[in-house]
């Protein structure tokens, strides 16, 4: 009897070390605001913004997605007549600004109505730009849609108001 509960006890370690090593991959996508964790010992002492900064180029303050050499940032901000969404599109370990897409963002609000909203570029800022003139409380999901020269490049966000 002792056998068995010492085998099950080294069968559970191991099961636990095996998905503790199977968890430790790379993510293609990073959409916390918070910095990612870093195993270099040159960003260990790092301030978390230094951190970011180092990793992904200038932060806004927003929810990155990393999606191949894309670096897709948004950042929503409460107005009264609604929502300002700023949405940043680089390219490129440099970050080069792309201001030639074609971007539009689906938004499903708290009460489950999609609406559908074309982002302007905004040549002042290197940004796209959309007011969304919603103005219930609850959690918004939102999808931008990036078409740069035929090629589709998307990323999922989600805010609160």
């Amino acid at each position: 009897m002792i056998s068995l509960k010492s085998s099950l006890i080294v069968i559970g370690s191991a099961g636990l070390l095996f998905l503790g090593a199977c968890s430790n991959s790379d993510q293609a996508a990073n959409t916390e605001k918070s910095p990612a964790n870093s195993t270099s010992s040159a960003n260990s002492s790092a301030s978390p913004a230094a951190q970011i900064s180092q990793q992904h180029g200038e932060s806004k303050g927003g929810q990155v997605v990393e999606t191949g050499a894309y670096h897709l940032e948004f950042v929503p901000e409460k107005e009264a007549n609604g929502t300002h969404m700023d949405f940043y599109l680089l390219k490129g370990d440099n970050h080069e600004t792309i201001s030639n897409a074609k971007v539009k963002a689906q938004v499903q609000t708290p009460d489950g109505k999609q609406k559908t909203l074309n982002l302007a570029y905004d040549k002042e800022g290197k940004h796209y730009t959309v007011l969304l003139p919603e103005k219930s409380s609850g959690q918004y999901q939102v999808k931008m849609l990036v078409d740069i020269d035929g090629k589709k490049v998307d990323g999922r966000f989600n805010f609160n108001k």
